[in-house]
């Protein structure tokens, strides 16, 4: 049903994924809300699609997004500590900080300055966004994502947006137990998100969800 819930605007393709069963809780709903996607989209902000957004890098189909905020709502508490590996345009970096609230941290992490000053000026677009860079509770890194971000570890969520060449066993350290993983992983020509959870006695669950198209996690390119 995603191919049937863009809208006109942020509202309408909230309530069209909402109705399509694509967005099952009202939190994520109200979370979603609160983003305008046209402060995170180049063109054709409101349609369910992936868009690419320079730099080899795109923004994921809102589906996706709302299917990740799903997948990890349970560890998405008020307070929690959220990263967010391959933000990119910073859309998903803002509604997760929405989930977990001004108390709640998220730290989005990209190879390459110009994605790490997009996703922050992006976000800067809005009153709210700039309150939640001004007082930390969001914060842009540049690093590799494939080893996570150690300096902000433990995290009760980590959200990968785009896939991962084989499971980066770096960012199921850095959960905490528990803790829950959300990466799409390659394999073959294939994709498949992956649910990884860390259990409260540190073993490690995964799960194999659906087939997924993303763009792959890569090397910083060479300038």
């Amino acid at each position: 049903m995603a191919w049937r819930s863009s809208g006109s605007s942020n509202e309408s393709l909230i309530t069209n994924l909402t109705r399509n069963g694509l967005i099952e809780s009202e939190r994520v709903k109200d979370a979603m809300l609160k983003v305008d996607r046209a402060h995170y989209a180049p063109s054709s902000p409101y349609e369910d699609s992936p868009q690419p957004i320079g730099h080899a890098a795109t923004i994921s189909a809102p589906h996706m997004h709302a299917s990740a905020c799903e997948s990890l709502l349970t560890y998405l508490s008020p307070g929690a500590k959220v990263l967010d590996v391959g933000s990119g345009s910073g859309y998903l970096t803002a509604v997760l900080a929405n989930l977990v609230g001004p108390t709640g941290t998220v730290i989005g992490i990209e190879h390459i300055q110009p994605l790490v000053d997009m996703g922050r000026g992006n976000m800067a677009k809005s009153e709210e966004g700039r309150r939640m860079l001004d007082s930390g509770q969001v914060k842009f890194v540049k690093g590799d994502g494939r080893k996570g971000w150690a300096e902000g570890a433990p995290y009760d969520a980590i959200h990968v947006g785009a896939a991962a060449a084989e499971h980066h066993k770096e960012l199921t350290d850095q959960l905490k137990a528990p803790g829950r993983l959300f990466v799409p992983v390659a394999e073959g020509h294939l994709q498949h998100i992956y649910v990884i959870d860390k259990m409260e006695d540190g073993s490690v669950d995964k799960q194999k969800k659906f087939g997924v198209q993303y763009v792959p996690l890569t090397d910083a390119p060479k300038s």
